[in-house]
């Protein structure tokens, strides 16, 4: 009896420790993005650049997230989740440092902005090592009728994390460190959780266990392999087209959302900074609504969730980009988000239903690259803002129109639900997080 009860109390130890991972990461990410617009206001950064300080990360993620994959089936996962959270903290504080020499003048405003890009960009080449490596942990101890609730729930931890982050974030805005000081609050944070990870997750993974890697591929690059004829595989490429465009839209709206609201409000970036922090709050209470609430409450499967997402994001970015006060723009992002977290997950779950069990591998790493390289749009969004400050929503409300025609239209979309619809419901909480933490 005490020898099942052991293993037990294990699983759920682990799984505990794992959440706490995927909510560090998360709310660093999002805390982080949160001060971003303040932050570069503070320093001199124009603001597109300031959007532009993820995208080499994003970049780094995309590419780097299928070698960590494949490293932690050689090596084991606990080393790979360790690996994550140090590239994490480490990026972090070195980004906090380089903010508190912008803030304090210490360096002209373009060499900040390089310093800060090279420096986060650590997250995306190291950081993207803990989340491939913490869902086949969780994927190894769960039978198959407990993987997808267990999945959907560690999911979840990300977009707990998205409603902490940026509520956090402003009590750490402190006398001497100012906004640099959420930063390196975000580095402690994962820090400890390298230290909770070390001695208490139990790892019984034997390295090398993994089948040898591809001789001679073009490069040698293990995304060049098999896996890259998803990329073409018409089953897959509706979702992939789809999902990078409402990812897309997404982070263009959060990436903008900060400088419209220091707009709108006409206050000091740091004075505003308290109404970036609700507004964000209010769209991540929103998508967690969506994805651990309505989702299951009305079994929505992949097919409605695609359909009413990006007509619910159209709505949202509208009624931002033609807000009278700052209320409004935080009602339109907030019914924005509530789109988002329709979408997102159903064009995740179509994609997986789409392929048959030994292509899932290969099409968790072609969602995982479009939730990376998505990133890199945000800073044109960005200087449409400056040009035609109600451009990037309307802009973002007719390409989540065409979506919405090309969900009705296109075969594969439209055949997304004829599974069994309970099944479809379950499997779309399964969001995987991005690098943008958004």
């Amino acid at each position: 009896m005490s020898g099942e009860i052991k293993p037990d109390r294990e699983h759920r130890r682990a799984f505990a420790i794992l959440f706490g991972v995927s909510v560090a990461t998360a709310l660093g990410n999002t805390g982080m993005l949160s001060v971003l617009p303040a932050i570069g206001r503070q320093i001199g950064i124009p603001d597109a650049l300031v959007a532009g300080i993820f995208s080499l990360s994003a970049v780094l993620w995309a590419v780097t997230s299928p070698i960590w994959a494949r490293q932690s089936d050689l090596r084991g996962r606990k080393p790979l989740i360790l690996l994550g959270l140090a590239g994490f903290s480490i990026s972090m504080l070195l980004c906090a440092l380089v903010v508190s020499a912008g803030l304090h003048h210490l360096a002209p405003p373009m060499v900040i902005f390089v310093l800060f890009l090279l420096c986060r960009a650590l997250f995306g080449g190291f950081g993207s090592a803990a989340n491939p490596a913490t869902q086949a942990y969780m994927a190894e101890r769960t039978t198959r009728e407990e993987r997808t609730q267990t999945m959907a729930t560690l999911a979840g931890a990300f977009g707990l994390g998205t409603v902490v982050g940026p509520l956090l974030a402003p009590l750490f805005v402190l006398p001497g460190v100012g906004l640099a000081g959420p930063m390196f609050a975000f580095a402690i944070v994962a820090a400890v959780m390298m230290v909770v990870v070390h001695r208490g997750l139990p790892e019984t993974f034997k390295p090398g266990r993994g089948e040898a890697p591809p001789r001679h591929r073009r490069f040698g690059l293990p995304w060049r392999g098999e896996g890259a004829a998803l990329w073409k595989d018409p089953r897959l490429k509706p979702f992939l087209i789809f999902g990078f465009l409402v990812a897309s839209c997404q982070t263009a709206q959060t990436q903008t959302l900060g400088f419209l609201i220091i707009d709108k409000l006409g206050l000091e970036p740091v004075k505003a900074q308290g109404f970036i922090t609700l507004a964000m709050a209010a769209g991540a209470v929103a998508g967690l609504l969506a994805q651990w609430g309505l989702i299951r409450m009305f079994q929505m499967g992949p097919r409605e969730l695609m359909r009413w997402g990006v007509g619910c994001a159209a709505l949202g970015n509208i009624v931002v980009a033609f807000a009278p006060d700052y209320a409004a723009v935080a009602i339109g992002y907030a019914i924005a988000s509530l789109g988002y977290g329709f979408a997102r997950p159903g064009f995740t779950a179509g994609a997986s239903l789409s392929v048959d069990a030994k292509d899932q591998a290969g099409a968790a790493g072609a969602i995982a690259a479009i939730n990376g390289l998505n990133v890199v749009v945000a800073p044109l969004f960005v200087l449409l803002y400056e040009k035609i400050g109600w451009g990037p929503f309307v802009l973002n409300a007719l390409i989540l129109a065409a979506l919405l025609g090309y969900a009705l239209r296109q075969a594969m979309l439209r055949a997304a639900g004829d599974s069994d619809a309970r099944d479809e419901a379950t499997i779309a909480g399964l969001e995987r997080t991005d690098e943008g933490g958004v």
